[in-house]
């Protein structure tokens, strides 16, 4: 029986009356821009993240542009952040005109290493940007302090980790902004693009929400060289169905990994480590491995999917070659892009399913050591 990685139409189906019936409202009101759907979810979402406000856009990558934008990042200014992540951060940086600085990572979260971000700080930094990876929350509240000192900006990417908690407190409650994807695959995942921006800063959400509808201020009215990235109400309203589920199903991924952490623990592969302060809601499952590729390949004969997450970090793309970095210089998001591999915990996986996930990769890793 093939496994897949990800498996959006298991979800779909179970929900699929309630979207259906959502959806049809939605054109039978012909309200299909900033609708009430979008309303509600733009309040709904940022009371399970604990934010005060919500900016509903088209993707999590302009939640990102819009975030830093509305702080007022912009050409000639410099804001740090990880390479070992997906594309998206990087690129809303040079978007917004900025130039991204980049920070490794600790290899035991993935996420942006707190000691290493200081010397990194120039006259020019104006901002930092963590990404939550894999569902696990950033040591934000040591990143906070740091940018708080500097009298820096701090955004960060929560594209994988709504639901996730550090110390108690949802990704809502840090910096001055946090963002959101809403990407099929995601733990809240639409039926197409969408994203929002969490913020508890008022001034800061209305030149958001004026910046995702070309900077307007009124009817045809521009205080901003706006976007056109609003959230469609199509989108809101499977959100808000899907939404009522997301506690549940975060706690069926943490409960899929904490089975595989179990069966797993005693071979001769990394596996993910949760700190004690963080609520994990493991977007992925991910277990470091030298002999990565090889393993990946056993898996899919096998009939088990699995997915490489990242596998080169940013600043080796050709696509930033300006910025004037080369191997070796961040080797911490090096080693882990040549050893991460993300295995299936979504939500709907049966227990069949994991035995049959974890008897693969014993076998698998036994074969290869």
């Amino acid at each position: 029986m093939a496994i897949p990685i990800a498996n959006p139409k298991a979800q779909y189906l179970a929900l699929k009356d309630e979207i259906a019936a959502a959806v049809e409202q939605v054109f039978d009101s012909c309200s299909f821009i900033l609708g009430p759907n979008v309303s509600a979810l733009e309040k709904e979402v940022p009371d399970f993240c604990e934010a005060r406000f919500g900016i509903g856009v088209n993707s999590g990558t302009d939640a990102i542009v819009v975030a830093l934008a509305a702080a007022g990042i912009g050409p000639g200014d410099e804001v740090i952040t990880t390479p070992f992540t997906f594309v998206a951060t990087t690129e809303a940086i040079m978007i917004v005109g900025a130039r991204p600085v980049y920070v490794d990572i600790d290899p035991t979260t993935f996420n942006l290493d707190p000691s290493l971000i200081e010397e990194k700080i120039t006259p020019k930094t104006k901002a930092i940007l963590p990404v939550h990876l894999y569902g696990q929350c950033a040591d934000i509240e040591s990143i906070e302090e740091i940018a708080r000192r500097h009298g820096l900006k701090l955004i960060s990417d929560g594209a994988q980790a709504i639901g996730s908690m550090h110390k108690g407190k949802g990704i809502g409650a840090f910096g001055d902004a946090s963002t959101l994807s809403f990407y099929p695959t995601k733990n809240l995942g639409g039926c197409g693009d969408g994203g929002m921006v969490l913020t508890n800063d008022e001034d800061l959400y209305a030149k958001a929400k004026s910046l995702r509808f070309h900077g307007m201020d009124g009817a045809y009215s521009y205080h901003y060289v706006g976007y056109c990235s609003r959230l469609d109400e199509l989108q809101a309203a499977v959100l808000r169905v899907k939404l009522k589920k997301i506690r549940e199903w975060n706690d069926a991924r943490r409960a899929n990994a904490a089975y595989y952490i179990e069966e797993l623990k005693d071979l001769p592969i990394g596996l993910p480590i949760a700190k004690p302060e963080n609520y994990h809601i493991y977007h992925q499952f991910t277990i470091r491995f030298a002999k990565r590729d090889e393993l990946k390949e056993k898996l899919q004969q096998k009939g088990i999917g699995s997915a490489v997450f990242y596998p080169s970090p940013l600043h080796v793309q050709k696509a930033y070659s300006s910025l004037g970095y080369k191997e070796g210089d961040f080797p911490e998001s090096e080693k882990a892009a040549r050893e991460v591999l993300s295995l299936p915990v979504f939500p709907e996986l049966t227990r069949a399913d994991l035995e049959e996930v974890v008897y693969a990769v014993r076998e698998s890793v036994t074969a290869l050591i």
